[in-house]
């Protein structure tokens, strides 16, 4: 094992909506405006901040979530991640110490926050602090969360939201007065505009070119208002990390596929309609054997040629259901596919979409299920076990995901007769009586098809790939080993 000494830095708030994301985004273009190669990271689950983080860094955002993978992956899945990086950033979710609301025996009070993840990167977290309506309250603020866990470095805060610079000489004084440093001052800036919805940020690949120019002015006013200087030198005194980089083709195996005929091709759903997706899934379906294409169900009116199984995972299908429903060229080859027993894999947004209806407009109609949006958010970390064997999890198999969505089936699962994908072992105290599940089963699995509610992180359970490309290797039609790549249609994922 190699130390892996790489200056890194996390961003991190007292809570939710204090601008962590507009800080760090921004910190992020601003050292890559000056050239350096910026390794972003997130902790937890979101999907939609890494679409912002990779347009500031030109390189992937990728998830740090000790829930979903285990702690015992954060450190080497950051180091995989900032390979080639010259500093890294990581921001925090919702607030510092804010974690799992119920821990589980042996898991600590804050597991899966910030604070945990710092202590994990032994990295010094700088506090973005809220200053509109904060006067010298600010030094109790932070001087409090300087001291509540001796294990967590709290450098300094960057102020945000700063009315004047009356009102940042009296925030800046108050801090000094307990030893705390300020590393910037960002002001009121309403022309900087993020559009929310029902799960949070749009995401940017829905809104590229106002994303990139939100981006772009994160980074000037990130450049002129935060001591960047100061964060590179605090970013360099970070220790050399004891890890070994994650390496998705150890962990994934491998399929048995290759010199079988040409390698599987797994197609993975994408464009602005499913835009949820983490960085490692390709790597590992690539390490288990597969040549992995991206389909855009908005735009494409074909599956790539030899296609031999179907990933559509998270997004936001309610946005684009018109637009999906009239692509019926596409809906009728997803539903081929999945009628000749090829792996077609749904997560949340990809269940919707494989489903009959959403909100009345026709889907794939592989599953007898219809879904329209509800009042009520379904939100939190679930531990699940594998109900029925399929092509994505065997009987048995343990994984922990994450639930995030305003839909409901209006068609209980227990009266289509399907098999449940999952068992839901909900943590003690939680409420489930939300409509969403029959009891504690969720999902479907259906000949080929696994679709449920669940998003999973495959690094956590990267058996899963190897045995996705195995299914598909054995679902595939005779004598499609012998096909040749077809040239209209097909986009390689990019290595990510």
């Amino acid at each position: 094992m190699s130390p892996l000494d790489i200056p890194r830095l996390v961003i991190a708030a007292p809570g939710s909506g204090s601008g962590k994301t507009t800080v760090a985004t921004g910190v992020m273009a601003a050292l890559a405006a000056r050239g350096l190669a910026v390794s972003a990271h997130k902790v937890g689950p979101d999907y939609i901040d890494p679409t912002y983080h990779a347009l500031a860094t030109g390189r992937p955002g990728r998830n740090l979530d000790m829930v979903l993978c285990g702690a015992a992956r954060i450190a080497p899945l950051f180091a995989h991640g900032a390979a080639g990086a010259q500093v890294a950033v990581i921001e925090g979710v919702m607030g510092l110490f804010d974690g799992v609301a119920t821990p589980r025996p042996g898991e600590e009070a804050d597991h899966g926050s910030t604070a945990a993840v710092a202590r994990l990167l032994d990295a010094p977290v700088l506090l973005v602090v809220d200053g509109s309506g904060l006067g010298r309250s600010v030094a109790a603020l932070a001087a409090g969360f300087a001291r509540f866990d001796p294990r967590v470095r709290l450098a300094g805060v960057i102020l945000n939201r700063v009315g004047s610079p009356r009102h940042r000489r009296i925030l800046t004084e108050a801090l000094a007065d307990v030893g705390v440093a300020v590393f910037g001052s960002l002001p009121r800036d309403d022309a900087i505009h993020t559009p929310s919805r029902h799960l949070g940020l749009v995401p940017a690949a829905e809104r590229s070119a106002p994303a990139r120019a939100a981006v772009d002015r994160l980074g000037a006013l990130a450049a002129a208002a935060v001591d960047l200087d100061g964060l590179l030198r605090l970013a360099a005194t970070a220790p050399p990390l004891p890890t070994d980089p994650w390496d998705p083709t150890a962990a994934a195996g491998h399929a048995g596929t290759r010199g079988r005929g040409r390698p599987v091709r797994v197609v993975v759903a994408g464009g602005p309609a499913f835009t949820f997706g983490y960085a490692e899934h390709a790597e590992l379906l690539t390490a288990a054997g597969a040549d992995v294409l991206t389909v855009d169900p908005l735009r494409d009116e074909t599956l790539p040629p030899g296609t031999d199984a179907l990933v559509v995972g998270g997004g936001f299908p309610e946005e684009h259901a018109a637009a999906l429903g009239a692509n019926t060229r596409l809906r009728d080859a997803v539903a081929a596919l999945a009628a000749r027993g090829a792996p077609v894999i749904g997560e949340c947004a990809g269940l919707l979409y494989l489903g009959r209806s959403l909100d009345g407009t026709r889907m794939c109609g592989v599953l007898d299920t219809d879904a329209v949006m509800g009042p009520r958010l379904t939100l939190g970390y679930r531990r699940a076990v594998a109900a029925t064997d399929s092509a994505l999890a065997a009987a048995g198999t343990v994984v922990h995901a994450h639930e995030f969505h305003r839909t409901r089936l209006t068609v209980p699962r227990a009266a289509l007769g399907d098999p449940p994908a999952w068992r839901i072992d909900p943590p003690p105290g939680a409420d489930r009586d939300d409509g969403t599940h029959d009891g504690q089963v969720e999902g479907f699995v259906r000949g080929g098809v696994h679709a449920s509610y669940l998003h999973l992180h495959w690094a956590g359970v990267p058996g899963l790939a190897a045995r996705l490309v195995a299914a598909a290797h054995t679902a595939r039609p005779s004598g499609a080993g012998l096909q040749t790549p077809g040239a209209n249609g097909e986009r390689e994922v990019a290595s990510r």
